[in-house]
């Protein structure tokens, strides 16, 4: 596969790179050994062992031996939402100046989205600013979270509230690092996953809805290596993913305007996730992504961007998928987190509708609004 880049006025600022295996890592690291990189890896404590055979790979490199490369250390996170703060951080900042980290320092993030994004966002404030790059280790990250730029962490129970946009140097995606990944956390970055092809086809989502179906029917949900008719994996749907949200950033990189489509299901989401917190409920963040999709093709259909029967269509689609449809709390409950959604301007919430498969739109409604118009359209189903 060949890489994907992520573009700032025609100039490529990230690499997105595919491999078979970690030992892939090795060329990538190497490219960027201009000069001396002393690397500071920060890893999920849960993948320590990839963290340390990604340690091992660059250790292999002609880079190490010339001495351009030098691993300086290893610092683990508890990769928890709860931990997902300012003060894990700054922990991280901490370490990084105990350890003699100067300008020249290379962050290497070996995890998950919380991960990827705390150690960005450490990255990208520490002295100012030094390099970083990702290693994603689970779905939802590799289509999504460690694509883009956007890095932060939540702030009194809202998510990723404070936060910078930045561009990792670069990502290096493969699909072996998810054969231990939990059936569930699998299936949450699914749904990340079937978000992109929603909001731009290219006739993957139907191809991934039946990807999906065929894992839940042949009860094959474990193996992310399957193939799908055309003898395709999952790491082309991963691939083809990446390549819809590299295009949408380089085209609008701070969020003005089309990266918005992105946030598709996502104020929905947050929304629940937060009460979900107040409730102590487990729900991933890819199931409330799931949940906040359908609620935002009912709204699409209450307000006329999608035309009748579309929002059931892609219910049926997600139910055959094996993704979670039904939110568990009242509309009106995901007002007041909505409300504060960090989308929210002017009292109006930049709603992300599918108006159909490929066809996403902004709608600037009021949370109020929204509730209001999901309970009518509700009310006559």
């Amino acid at each position: 596969m060949n890489d994907i880049f992520i573009y700032d006025s025609g100039i490529p600022i990230s690499r997105i790179s595919f491999g078979q295996a970690i030992s892939g890592l090795g060329p990538v690291m190497e490219a960027y050994a201009t000069r001396p990189v002393p690397v500071y890896v920060v890893a999920d404590a849960n993948v320590e062992s990839i963290a340390d055979e990604a340690v091992s790979v660059i250790e292999k490199t002609d880079a190490f031996r010339r001495g351009d490369v030098a691993v300086r250390g290893k610092y683990l996170v508890g990769a928890t939402e709860e931990s997902k703060t300012m003060r894990t951080v700054l922990d991280i900042c901490g370490w990084l100046l105990g350890s003699g980290a100067d300008r020249n320092a290379f962050i290497l993030a070996v995890g998950g989205g919380i991960t990827t994004d705390m150690a960005g966002f450490a990255a990208s404030v520490y002295k100012r600013g030094v390099r970083f790059a990702y290693v994603p280790t689970t779905l939802l990250s590799q289509v999504d979270a460690a694509i883009g730029g956007k890095t932060g962490v939540n702030y009194d129970s809202y998510k990723n509230m404070l936060g910078v946009i930045r561009q990792p140097e670069f990502t290096y995606i493969c699909a072996p690092v998810l054969e231990s990944l939990p059936q569930r956390d699998l299936m949450s970055g699914m749904a990340e996953l079937v978000k992109s092809f929603i909001i731009e086809d290219n006739g993957n989502y139907r191809r991934a809805v039946e990807f999906l179906g065929a894992m839940k029917r042949d009860g094959d949900c474990r193996s992310p290596f399957r193939t799908d008719a055309g003898g395709r994996g999952l790491l082309s749907l991963i691939y083809e993913a990446a390549a819809v949200k590299a295009g949408v950033v380089s085209r609008d990189q701070f969020e003005t305007g089309e990266r918005r489509k992105l946030n598709l299901g996502h104020t929905f989401a947050h929304a629940i996730e937060k009460n979900a917190r107040s409730c102590v409920d487990d729900i991933t963040h890819g199931e409330a992504v799931s949940m906040g999709i359908v609620l935002a093709a009912e709204l699409a259909e209450a307000t006329g961007t999608a035309p009748r029967g579309f929002a059931s269509g892609l219910r049926n689609d997600f139910i055959m998928a094996a993704l979670p449809v039904d939110c568990p709390y009242p509309v009106e409950s995901l007002a007041e987190a909505m409300k504060k959604d960090k989308k929210a301007e002017n009292g109006a919430v930049h709603f992300i509708l599918p108006a159909g498969i490929g066809d996403v739109r902004i709608c600037d409604l009021t949370a109020d609004e929204a509730v209001s118009a999901l309970k009518t359209f509700r009310a006559g189903r």
